[in-house]
């Protein structure tokens, strides 16, 4: 018998933005995470500097993603919480699972040669990828691709 291939991640770094993290917005962004967790990233790095509030709900969301993201190989981590977030954080010892980076530096994508576009690749649509993912040559000429997405809130 052999062991099932995990399948290979296909996108090096996605950003994603976000600004609540609470109960009332879990519908839309779990689906954003779906549609994100299917491009098979190898990092997803959740931008928390404009987020104001998050609760167990998205705690637990997060839970979710990093687990997602480990069966395939990926790495979730959070950047920059305000300092309200990062003690929710802190209490709820996320903080020991995802890696939280603060002050404006994280580390780019894993030890890959195209963790993000160069800087003379002009980025293009890739019609195969969902909105708001373009496609560019990498520096060992291979196609990446990369990402940016904002989740909205409606209030």
């Amino acid at each position: 018998m052999t062991t099932p291939r995990r399948p290979e991640c296909t996108v090096p770094l996605v950003e994603v933005a976000i600004t609540e993290f609470d109960l009332a917005c879990l519908p839309e962004t779990g689906t954003v995470f779906d549609r994100l967790l299917a491009l098979r990233p190898q990092q997803v790095m959740i931008d928390l500097s404009g987020c104001r509030h998050i609760d167990a709900a998205g705690i637990g969301l997060l839970l979710d993603v990093h687990r997602r993201m480990v069966r395939t190989g990926g790495v979730l981590s959070v950047r920059d919480p305000n300092p309200r977030i990062a003690r929710i954080l802190q209490t709820a010892r996320l903080d020991q699972i995802l890696p939280v980076h603060t002050g404006g530096t994280a580390p780019s994508a894993s030890t890959g040669d195209s963790a993000a576009p160069s800087t003379d690749a002009t980025p293009s649509t890739d019609a195969t990828a969902p909105a708001g993912v373009g496609a560019a040559v990498g520096a060992a000429g291979h196609p990446a691709a990369y990402g940016r997405a904002a989740v909205t809130v409606r209030t």
